[in-house]
């Protein structure tokens, strides 16, 4: 009984399908926000899942001259650690229970897409790739740094612990941290994390389509181009549910309430992200780098310095 419950848990609830089936419902509200805020109709629901599994019914086909390991094992490294990181948020919010729950260990596993991302793009040896690559570098490691200060605001207001189930315990006894300033800061930097980590506009630059014909992924196809955007599937749904269990953490009485409230907490993140990106057109590489390090990281400080006071 117990095997089958832990295989429910992981694999359908609220595990890799559900996951992935959020993540996929999560990327087509973006879509269709943006949409309508270009009066246009939109994608079916089903779009991003169609656009998904089409991938792996193609052919895979590796450059000449590629680094064929490494080529092969960054998408598959990719989609592992995404998982990994997934079940990881949906276990501890669900159920609370995740032994290795800390946001040392997460933050880990967040790298790890993008860092594989980016060798595999060196990997294929492609101009307009190392190009994306570069740029993917470049900004990985301004809005990284950003978010380590966002976590690290969130650490003190739970009085020092790293531990995901502390953070949640702290804010159902003391209030949600977005309720305070520091807390609003943090948000703002949660906020342009995920629009960065996600690659949305103004943060596209690695894939531009218009300027280096996808970039980091140009050299991808089938399969291993599908389990790419399989992990950025899941990220849609695990990045905002990892801000909300580190900023906006309401405990609830039933299962229900607490999807209730994921709900409503993940649309008012998924609006966020859609008027973000249909009022700013793509930044520059130099721009969004300024704006990281020059703008988000001092009022980062300013957050840290609020939190110290208890603010």
């Amino acid at each position: 009984m117990n095997v089958l419950a832990l295989s429910f848990n992981y694999l359908i609830f609220p595990g890799i399908l559900f996951s992935f089936f959020m993540g996929g419902i999560g990327w087509w509200l973006e879509r269709k926000l943006t949409a309508r805020f270009q009066y246009r109709v939109g994608p079916p629901w089903y779009q991003t899942f169609l656009d998904v599994a089409k991938l792996f019914i193609k052919e895979t086909l590796i450059p000449k001259g590629a680094s064929r390991i490494l080529f092969i094992l960054s998408p598959l490294i990719t989609v592992s650690t995404t998982i990994f990181f997934t079940v990881i948020i949906g276990q501890t919010y669900f159920f609370h229970k995740s032994v290795i729950a800390d946001v040392i260990v997460l933050l880990y596993l967040l790298i790890m897409p993008s860092l594989f991302i980016i060798l595999g793009a060196f990997s294929s040896r492609n101009s307009l790739a190392l190009t994306g690559a570069a740029r993917e570098t470049k900004l990985m490691l301004a809005y990284e740094f950003v978010f380590i200060v966002c976590l690290l605001i969130v650490i003190i207001k739970s009085k020092g612990s790293i531990l995901l189930s502390d953070i949640m315990q702290h804010q159902a006894y003391s209030g949600m941290h977005i309720q305070s300033a520091s807390g609003i800061i943090a948000a703002i930097l949660a906020v342009f994390y995920i629009q960065a980590k996600l690659g949305i506009v103004p943060f596209d630059m690695a894939e531009a389509d218009q300027e280096i014909m996808a970039g980091t992924m140009i050299e991808y196809s089938g399969p291993l181009l599908g389990f790419y955007r399989a992990s950025k599937v899941f990220l849609y749904f695990s990045l905002p549910l990892f801000v909300i269990v580190l900023l906006a953490y309401v405990q609830c009485a039933t299962l229900i309430e607490s999807f209730l409230f994921l709900a409503l907490e993940y649309l008012v993140i998924a609006f966020i992200a859609a008027v973000i990106k249909n009022i700013n057109p793509r930044a520059r590489i130099k721009d969004a780098l300024s704006f990281f390090w020059f703008f988000l990281f001092p009022l980062g400080i300013v957050g840290v310095l609020l939190a110290l006071k208890g603010l």
